[in-house]
């Protein structure tokens, strides 16, 4: 009998790449389909496919098509699962496969709609589309995310991404919440579980991913005589051309010569250096891997069918799987240990303090403005250009049962609070270090500030569950790997003396937090000796 005979799985971005093998791997195995996205025409090519499969094994399969989803869309995602519960169609298996690679340039000039574009897709679209899905489903059900290896931490570890913030911030966020819902669907009978393939060959790492990034390297380094913007002009208009024809790549050359006049040798010369960086990229990426090998499209396909087995699912719900494939040695980057200063070093620091607009966020600032100012510190209202530390106050997560009993407005707003508010402020403050910096990064070199996102505490209490920690971890989550990914690109690709590091007060066992440990570790972060370790997250109240 087939696995999965009497099924239906719906996978999201399913219209080509890993989605569509999910997909089909589903329907060899008995499954029936809802496979959605945001273009129709791969879809209807995709269900053609399909169909085609399940005639051969004549199984009792079907395979249903929502063209035009997107799933950041919180209207299309609600319509859809209504549509599905009005028909009397039970959801077995979610799939939350959906994905876009994001900007991939240095966070301080990625563009913020781009920021939150890519969180929509990737976090947003991954929690509404699971609390949507639950309309459907049944006790016995299964939801299964997939992320990203980038994103996922070991003790005192956080790996970086560069020229992946947003990307590293959704995805981290991404990685907690697969576990938070595992604690609040336990009592549906559903289980939640996420996995991190590690490279997968795909379209988007060779034609997207790799280039883009080599393309971003050239933009901070140089080529030849072109400026920086001189150099994303041009890659935007060659770097397409990659994997084609002579003739054609030699058509393309010549056409973007002329409108960008510039000659056609320079270009020419930049293409093969994209494709030499891209390429080292890849090569370098496989070492780390033991048998050098991406995993293919079938193989993630296989995991996702594996993980969704009756057995198997009860196992390991709640669980990341597989953590580590990937061979990526980091430095530590996360620490709750701060160097004792018996020296103040707040006399001639000029900070401005920000933060989010609820109660327990504007008394921690309150707070953090007294006691800079009574060890010398000139605490100032708005931007200036004096300023060499800013920091933000994100405040705690507010009180509330389940995030999957959340409204659409709750939860957009939480993101806010936690990702997308600290990413402005920190591209605000880099512009003020460093006026320009976005488009010519070479003025970044050699740059000082120090920028701190105080994060949401713990929560405390003597009996604090792990369900309530889960919650916390999520937005936790995604400031850590966006930290290390910032500060990876300031330090080692654009030479600065800038910072951003996160600090997360509380403790795992429900100590309340002691200011005098966060303004010890400002203390600590403003000095030249923290700006040259590697450490850049900071758990002031734990003892590790």
């Amino acid at each position: 009998m087939l696995q999965f005979q009497n099924k239906v799985a719906l996978i999201t971005g399913s219209g080509t790449g890993i989605g569509m093998t999910i997909a089909k791997k589903f329907v060899e195995n008995g499954a029936s389909v809802i496979i959605l996205g945001r273009r129709k025409e791969p879809l209807e090519s995709t269900s053609q496919m399909l169909n085609q499969i399940i005639n051969e094994k004549q199984t009792d399969g079907f395979v249903k098509i929502f063209s035009g989803v997107d799933v950041s869309d919180e209207n299309a995602i609600t319509d859809m699962f209504d549509t599905l519960q009005n028909e009397n169609i039970n959801v077995d298996i979610v799939v939350n496969n959906a994905g876009v690679s994001g900007p991939v340039t240095c966070f301080a000039h990625a563009p913020l709609d781009d920021f939150r574009s890519t969180v929509d897709i990737h976090l947003t679209g991954t929690f509404w589309t699971s609390v949507q899905a639950l309309k459907t489903m049944k006790e016995g059900g299964k939801i299964i995310t997939i992320s990203t290896f980038f994103a996922e931490e070991r003790p005192l570890e956080q790996r970086p991404y560069r020229f992946r913030g947003p990307y590293t911030a959704s995805q981290g966020a991404k990685n907690r919440l697969v576990e938070a819902m595992s604690w609040e669907l336990t009592e549906k009978g559903i289980v939640s579980i996420g996995t991190n393939p590690g490279p997968v060959h795909s379209d988007r790492i060779y034609k997207t991913v790799y280039p883009k990034a080599a393309s971003e390297f050239l933009r901070v380094s140089g080529f030849e005589d072109l400026s920086p913007s001189e150099v994303e002009t041009a890659n935007k208009e060659i770097v397409g051309l990659l994997g084609e024809d002579e003739q054609t790549i030699k058509d393309g050359i010549k056409s973007a010569a002329e409108k960008l006049s510039k000659s056609e040798t320079t270009l020419t010369n930049l293409l093969n250096k994209v494709k030499y960086i891209a390429e080292k990229i890849q090569k370098n990426t496989s070492t780390m891997i033991p048998d050098q090998q991406f995993l293919s499209q079938d193989q993630v396909a296989t995991t996702v069918l594996t993980l969704a087995g009756d057995e198997q699912s009860k196992i390991l719900n709640g669980k990341i799987i597989p953590g580590d494939r990937v061979f990526y040695a980091v430095k530590s980057y996360v620490t709750s240990s701060i160097p004792k200063f018996e020296k103040n070093n707040f006399d001639g620091i000029t900070c401005m303090i920000t933060n989010d607009e609820s109660s327990d966020a504007i008394q921690k600032a309150t707070n953090l403005k007294s006691m800079l100012e009574e060890r010398g510190a000139k605490v100032i209202d708005g931007d200036s250009k004096s300023n060499t530390l800013f920091i933000h106050v994100t405040g705690n997560v507010p009180e509330f049962s389940k995030l999957t009993e959340l409204t659409r407005n709750e939860w957009d707003s939480l993101v806010n609070k936690f990702i997308n508010k600290p990413a402005q402020v920190a591209q605000n403050a880099m512009e003020i270090f460093v006026p320009g910096g976005s488009d010519d990064p070479r003025l970044f070199k050699d740059a000082k500030g120090r920028i701190m996102i105080i994060g949401p505490d713990l929560p405390a209490g003597k009996k604090v569950g792990g369900h309530e920690r889960a919650k916390v971890e999520v937005f936790r989550g995604a400031l850590r790997p966006f930290a290390t990914t910032v500060n990876q690109e300031l330090s080692d690709v654009l030479k600065s003396n800038v910072r951003m590091f996160v600090i997360l007060s509380g403790t795992v066992d429900g100590k309340e937090p002691n200011n005098e440990n966060l303004i010890n570790a400002i203390n600590y972060l403003v000095t030249d000796e923290a700006g040259t370790s590697s450490e850049v997250i900071f758990c002031p109240d734990e003892s590790r």
